[in-house]
């Protein structure tokens, strides 16, 4: 307690503070609010995981640059109350917007006030997170500073291919035999999957900025029930917009768990497709190219294929890189991720015609 009070004096915040409590359940970074004396703000503190994020420099400016250029966008728009409309960074006194105490990085943000995010998607929220993401790309679109790749090749196809390969030909753990029909699936698909990084060659499709995170959960709404805005901008960087819309629908709309050992209940839901896609093409249809529309289904299929292709990739190193709860998880992980990607290709005709109705 005595060292987060040391580490959070050192930016530069208004009041005395006078209690820290851990905030939230993030999976990367460590929380905390911080708690002011009197009408001072609150503010949330939090350990930037750089194992994770090695070039906190870079991260910490790309959140500087977003969330000054969707202020001006919100000013522009006559918005009110926009610190509770966009996250605000509180610098040190050195200028910078992060602490390294020597061990760890930590930044400090103003706490948005009478805030709240859920968990649950079901087709309202599935609306909202279409419009909230949708917005988010739109008022980036026109950013003129560029921003980082905070991690690189994160959302890219052919480097994740790249990645199973490499595990295919070690074979650390014995395991290639046994999986050899799902390797041959995913390669006998491995060309139309790669499609973005092949238009984007061919200088068909654009890079934009994009959240590359977006769940429900990084959406915070007001006490009605409005959205507020985007958080978690720790993964904001340059992507096809491919990867927002596909990797929504990949939690949202699946029928079961991302890790679901009861096949059966695996599925692709075409009502939360449809609300997201309704809502998301509302916000951003204004900036989005005929290519970018006209893929929107493949970016449905790619990201149950990527996540796929990750789980399989680290099952057959040996359960390296994701936490496994026991031995076969990554197994287990696999084949739901396949089994969804699988009924998202069933639907691909269904989801090309309501996105040409909606136009």
């Amino acid at each position: 307690m005595n060292n987060l009070k040391e580490i959070a004096s050192r930016f530069d915040t208004a009041g005395v503070i006078v209690d820290i409590q851990p905030f939230g359940n993030g999976l990367i970074n460590d929380s905390y609010r911080v708690y002011t004396d009197g009408d001072t703000p609150d503010y949330l503190l939090q350990r930037i995981n750089h194992h994770i994020f090695q070039d906190v420099a870079m991260l910490q400016k790309n959140i500087e640059t977003v969330t000054t250029h969707i202020r001006r966008k919100l000013a522009e728009r006559g918005e009110q109350d926009i610190d509770r409309k966009t996250l605000t960074l509180i610098p040190v006194d050195d200028g910078k917007t992060y602490y390294f105490d020597g061990a760890n990085y930590w930044r400090m943000l103003l706490f948005i006030p009478r805030s709240k995010s859920y968990e649950k998607v079901d087709p309202l929220y599935a609306r909202y997170a279409g419009l909230a993401f949708g917005d988010f790309q739109r008022m980036l679109a026109d950013m003129p500073e560029p921003v980082g790749e905070t991690i690189p090749n994160f959302h890219n196809m052919a480097f994740r291919l790249q990645q199973l390969r490499d595990a295919v030909q070690s074979d650390a753990v014995g395991r290639v035999a046994a999986m050899r029909p799902v390797i041959n699936m995913i390669e006998y698909f491995a060309t139309d999957m790669c499609r973005a990084e092949q238009l984007h060659l061919e200088g068909k499709l654009p890079k934009r900025v994009c959240h590359c995170d977006t769940k429900v959960n990084n959406i915070l709404f007001d006490e009605s029930g409005d959205v507020l805005c985007v958080v978690d901008l720790d993964t904001v960087m340059p992507n096809y917009i491919f990867s927002d819309y596909g990797d929504f629908l990949r939690t949202a709309a699946n029928t079961g768990d991302e890790d679901d050992r009861n096949l059966q209940r695996v599925g692709f839901n075409m009502e939360i497709f449809r609300a997201f896609t309704e809502a998301y093409l509302e916000s951003a249809r204004s900036f989005l190219t005929g290519i970018e529309i006209a893929y929107l289904p493949y970016a449905a299929a790619l990201f149950p294929y990527m996540q796929c292709v990750r789980f399989l990739t680290d099952y057959l190193n040996g359960d390296t890189y994701y936490k496994i709860r026991y031995p076969e998880h990554n197994l287990a992980r696999t084949q739901a991720q396949l089994a969804l990607w699988q009924s998202v290709e069933s639907h691909r005709m269904a989801m090309t015609d309501y996105i040409e109705s909606l136009l």
